[in-house]
């Protein structure tokens, strides 16, 4: 028998594709008219996009063919590398905007935050997988422990660079992990007090940045500082309520073309998506990240894999909340954080990262369909008495 070929999602593998497509278009219309970025190129970022999404679909392939004893076999490898990579960022990263979040590979970025994010994921999974796997009973403490720790790790690393986007992501995703694996309902609701009280305390105590500080305070009231904090906020909504229903139309949005939102290739991408495509147009992307959070759930509740069913779940928890936290500052709903839009927002990092997931998610599909067939072939053949 010849290497196996995996029978692959397709309604995720076409959601991801069509958010790639628009995320170049918007990335192009953010960057196109922007000189200082560009250095005259109108589609320099625009190529640079479209190699990102290369090599981001070659890791994804690499990921799906996998076979999945392997997958398991590296994960605690990923995870370990992910460590290491936060660690380095502490000691020669590179920082913008007020975070210690990149290291400088000759003339490429890499955030290591970004693969932290898939790293806990598969870390905590790996964990529940091997102390669970073929005992039916509840998740025990020593088991919620260890996962918090797998999560605590990173998440100190990350706090110190301090990256407090990444840190909101990062923690809803290992929330709904622990919830997916079967924690206690009451030991969860002790855990997200216990993390209140902790925000409190870090914000009581300093920990937070003066500029940090000063977006939560603007999120509550972009007017304290318009020119300051606020600005993004404000900016943004104005981009978002310029589109109308239908939009100005690509390349033709006036907050987009004339440079007035900080940040639009990356952060506040959804911005384009609102003010030149409109309502309609930037619902498209919405549905777009729906159908990918719904196949990354379908899956978890399919494959009969503890570490499939976990892993999936917290890829669905990572991408939903990292897309209405991105979403949700473009819209003033949500506190300005700098945090990308899932294969939509221009960047290498973020962009590798996703298509390693989904890869996962293709990985994990596959196997429980193999598993469901096997299964179905040892039922014909005890019906047929072989």
């Amino acid at each position: 028998m010849g290497p196996r070929t995996p029978r692959l999602d397709w309604v995720l593998m076409l959601a991801v594709l069509g958010l790639v497509a628009i995320g170049s278009l918007l990335v192009w219309s953010a960057t196109s008219h922007r000189d200082d970025l560009t250095m005259g190129d109108p589609t320099a970022y625009l190529k640079k996009q479209v190699v990102n999404i290369c090599i981001g679909l070659v890791l994804m392939a690499v990921v799906t063919a996998t076979d999945h004893r392997w997958v398991r076999i590296l994960a605690p490898v990923v995870y370990l590398a992910s460590i290491g990579g936060l660690a380095l960022v502490l000691t020669s990263g590179t920082t913008i905007n007020g975070s210690r979040s990149w290291i400088q590979l000759g003339g490429l970025s890499v955030q290591p935050s970004e693969f932290a994010k898939l790293a806990v994921v598969i870390g905590m999974a790996l964990l529940v997988a091997e102390r669970t796997e073929g005992r039916r009973r509840p998740l025990g403490a020593g088991t919620v422990l260890g996962m918090l720790v797998v999560a605590g790790v990173p998440a100190v690393l990350i706090l110190l660079q301090p990256d407090l986007g990444t840190m909101l992501v990062l923690t809803a995703t290992v929330f709904g992990v622990l919830a997916v694996a079967g924690t206690p309902r009451r030991w969860l609701a002790l855990l997200a007090a216990g993390g209140v009280t902790a925000a409190v305390a870090m914000v009581a105590e300093g920990f937070l940045k003066q500029y940090q500080l000063d977006r939560f305070l603007a999120f509550t009231n972009p007017d304290l500082d318009p020119r300051g904090a606020g600005y993004n906020t404000e900016q943004a909504r104005i981009a978002v309520g310029n589109g109308g229903l239908f939009g100005q139309g690509l390349f033709h949005g006036s907050q987009t073309q004339s440079g007035f939102v900080p940040e639009q290739h990356t952060d506040f991408v959804f911005t384009v998506a609102g003010e030149e495509l409109g309502l309609l147009g930037a619902g498209v992307v919405i549905a777009l990240l729906c159908v990918v959070i719904w196949r990354a759930l379908a899956i978890a509740s399919t494959t009969p894999d503890v570490f499939g069913r976990v892993a999936a779940a917290g890829i669905a928890c990572w991408f939903g909340f990292q897309a209405f936290q991105n979403i949700g500052m473009c819209l003033g709903i949500m506190p300005v954080t700098g945090v990308p839009l899932p294969f939509v927002s221009y960047g290498g990092s973020s962009l590798f990262a996703g298509m390693l997931a989904v890869g996962l998610l293709q990985n994990i599909a596959s196997r429980s369909f193999e598993q469901s067939r096997g299964s179905r072939a040892i039922a014909v053949r005890m019906a047929a008495g072989v």
